[in-house]
């Protein structure tokens, strides 16, 4: 059998014999926290259910970080990080891994890049695949045709994407929110094409630091294990001059309305605007009330009312997306072109009246029954454990949010939620952009 098989089996055995002897109701993870000697913040929760070790280390290293005339420069570098470490190509790293039936994983987004491994705890198979993960963090090839390959996949990707009116809202939205800021960034095909090796080791140099990164580990290991683990993974990293590792607040944002031409029969509508960071005190009311409003999938008065009544859409929703900055608020819906401007005005409608009412008692009640009663799910595994910790761990959130979750959702009350949406959803700020359904081409209205 192979060692991947071996790993699977392995784990389903022990995952059924965990759940015959553990109670359904649990309690949160307990999260132990310290520093390492180089600034980084390590994250720990010790978890003896099941023979493995999830590690992830996150980097202040998200798109949002690219230099203004160097998109795309972010992800190509976390993109290539793994391809190539130490004496190891990208197949001598893949082999070692399945070998050992250990994962890399990881990735990019606007705040942060990460990479993560998984493993068996057994210390003959965890320290050598703990060693890989050392060496693709500490000693990346960066190796020129492996850079030429990923950037030019990704930039073919790109031009393939920007043809679909979908990715054109998306990407019109966000430059609509961001004006003046990273996270309203375009990446480009050309821009892509014109980045160098020495631009993807600057980068690394600069944002994969220690006092940069945020280490959680979750799984079969003692605090001292855990301690030694972590100190290991970051004391080989870059060292010396440093980049700036917060941003900005949001600056320059307007309220307006852009349309987008596309031979499509589809129109693709975002409505929406900046609103919330990671960690506001409004976060509960917001996402109790959006559940009615626009997550609730068929419970929601978004999709009762522009696809149940209407037929306007198949798919509609809303959602409040939070970073390290106020990230957007939005509404997000797929119509015929020819009834574009009727599902949106259905969606202002709904969302104004939702605004000036707030949730009903027994919207409330469902609401609060949903988030609560789902909530054990996010944290039925180690990998959505680990998913939660370094969240937390990233955003700096406190060390008893999972604890303190459900409770938090109990005590939101219908004047809270309509507090929170006034303060965070002013109507007379949204964006609009329509993409596609044969639309005319409009400039953007103030």
């Amino acid at each position: 059998m192979k060692l991947s098989s071996f790993l699977r089996t392995l784990l389903s055995r022990a995952a059924w014999a965990a759940l015959a002897v553990t109670p359904l109701v649990q309690a949160a993870p307990v999260i132990q926290h310290w520093q390492t000697a180089g600034g980084a913040r390590v994250y720990f929760v010790e978890s003896r259910a099941l023979p493995i070790v999830d590690v992830q280390v996150d980097f202040s290293a998200g798109s949002a970080y690219d230099p203004a005339e160097k998109g795309g420069l972010a992800s190509l570098t976390r993109g290539v990080l793994d391809l190539g470490a130490g004496e190891l190509d990208e197949n001598a790293i893949a082999g070692r891994l399945a070998d050992l039936g250990a994962q890399l994983g990881g990735g990019a987004d606007l705040d942060r890049a990460s990479v993560s491994l998984r493993t068996l705890a057994d210390e003959t198979k965890r320290e050598p695949a703990l060693a890989i993960l050392r060496s693709v963090l500490q000693a990346p090839r960066f190796a020129p045709e492996v850079i030429e390959r990923e950037r030019a996949r990704r930039s073919a990707a790109l031009k393939d994407a920007l043809t679909r009116p979908d990715t054109l809202a998306a990407r019109a939205f966000w430059a609509a929110l961001y004006p003046e800021h990273p996270y309203g960034r375009q990446t480009t095909p050309d821009g892509l094409n014109a980045l160098t090796r020495a631009d993807v080791q600057a980068f690394y140099a600069a944002h994969y630091r220690a006092e940069r990164a945020t280490v959680t580990l979750v799984g079969d290991l003692s605090r001292a294990q855990a301690e030694t683990i972590a100190a290991s993974l970051v004391e080989g990293l870059p060292q010396g001059a440093a980049a700036g590792s917060s941003l900005a607040a949001p600056q320059g944002y307007a309220p307006g309305e852009t349309r987008i031409a596309h031979p499509s029969a589809q129109a693709h509508v975002y409505l929406g605007l900046p609103a919330i960071r990671r960690g506001d005190p409004d976060f509960f009311p917001l996402i109790v009330g959006n559940y009615t409003l626009g997550s609730g999938g068929f419970v929601s008065r978004l999709m009762k009312e522009v696809r149940e009544k209407r037929g306007y859409a198949y798919s509609v929703y809303s959602s409040f997306s939070p970073l390290a900055q106020p990230g957007p608020f939005q509404i997000v819906l797929q119509t015929k072109g020819a009834q574009a401007d009727d599902a949106l005005a259905v969606a202002r409608e709904v969302l104004a009246r939702f605004v000036a009412e707030g949730p009903s008692a027994a919207e409330l009640k469902a609401a609060k029954q949903n988030l609560v009663g789902g909530f054990p799910l996010r944290l039925d595994s180690n990998r959505k454990i680990l998913d939660n910790v370094a969240l937390i761990g990233f955003y700096g959130l406190p060390l008893d949010y999972l604890d303190r979750y459900a409770a938090n959702v109990e005590r939101v009350s219908a004047a809270d939620v309509k507090a929170a949406f006034a303060r965070h959803v002013a109507l007379d700020r949204l964006s609009t952009v329509v993409a596609g359904g044969e639309t005319a081409a409009a400039a953007p209205k103030p």
